[in-house]
């Protein structure tokens, strides 16, 4: 893994008080928080136009399709937050990033969960060339825990869900299609980590930036 050495607080990334604050909303309710990479946009047009070719070839199958501008790499999600632990959330961004050079990661593939004949996610791969995405989840992974935030159960499997199946009928052959058009690997540099409020309502989810977390400019 590529990470730079020096002095960290000049940069910005060491001294959690110089991070943004995060946004946190006026209303007391609990916000529903993740954190996540966001994506280029030509990955982002790349993947509209992969939907939009299962749409057309099954327009009969049921499923829930992602609006591709709410499609993140997601690397936490809390769940339920109260917002006077948004800032604890940021502060442990700031200290995963911290002394962490930027890196590239490929967007390829195609699958499903739990398996292609039962599937209830279709999805688009990622693949953690250098591992380098892997260790930055587990450092923010390791910085949440020292705020109070528990681990997750699962372990991390990176990949970009594209839709979520509503009904079993129609679904394997959405899901086969899915990995039999693949995706054609495109390149994605990771140089900061965004904690999000998530908003739902009846058109959807709705995401809101509260903080943004670089990397260090150097790959």
């Amino acid at each position: 893994m590529t990470r730079r050495h020096g002095d960290a607080e000049a940069r910005g990334h060491g001294d959690i008080t110089a991070s943004p604050r995060p946004r946190v909303p006026a209303s007391t309710n609990p916000v529903r928080t993740f954190c996540a990479i966001e994506l280029s946009p030509a990955i982002r047009s790349r993947i509209q136009q992969h939907i939009e070719r299962l749409r057309a070839a099954l327009p009969e199958s049921q499923a829930s399709w992602a609006r591709v501008e709410n499609i993140h790499l997601t690397l936490k999600f809390f769940g339920d937050v109260q917002q006077k632990n948004i800032a604890r959330i940021a502060k442990a961004a700031a200290r995963a990033v911290d002394n962490f050079s930027s890196f590239q990661i490929s967007i390829s593939g195609t699958g499903a969960f739990p398996k292609i004949n039962q599937p209830r996610v279709l999805w688009i791969g990622v693949d953690d060339n250098g591992s380098n995405l892997a260790e930055l989840q587990k450092r923010f992974e390791k910085e949440c825990a020292s705020e109070g935030f528990p681990k997750e159960g699962r372990t991390f499997r990176p990949h970009l869900t594209i839709a979520r199946t509503r009904k079993a009928e129609g679904a394997r052959a959405l899901a086969e299609l899915n990995q039999k058009l693949g995706f054609e690997s495109m390149s994605l540099t990771v140089n900061e980590l965004v904690v999000f409020r998530s908003e739902l309502s009846s058109k959807g989810s709705k995401y809101t930036v509260l903080s943004r977390h670089k990397l260090s400019d150097e790959l």
